[in-house]
């Protein structure tokens, strides 16, 4: 993953970024030489968050399967909560 430093981004915008990205799907940005930030292009973003979605469901219809779930009603669901 490419690496841009913070005071780089400053001067250079997102240009920088754009250089970055056209290789790699993200591009680290570091901060006094320690990664804190992540950019990529909106396109890498809907695929990751459309992953985390499917991964979901997928953990969702496991817990179904293994009969890990409970029917009841929204007042019942509340009450139950509330107790807790």
């Amino acid at each position: 993953m490419n690496a841009i430093a913070a005071n780089e981004l400053k001067t250079r915008g997102v240009s920088a970024l754009d250089e970055g990205l056209q290789n790699e799907p993200e591009v680290m940005i570091t901060v006094r030489g320690k990664n804190q930030y992540v950019v990529m292009r909106i396109e890498q973003y809907h695929y990751l968050r459309e992953m985390e979605l499917e991964a979901a469901l997928l953990e969702v219809r496991q817990d179904i399967k293994n009969g890990h779930v409970m029917r009841e009603s929204a007042e019942a669901h509340v009450n139950r909560i509330s107790e807790e």
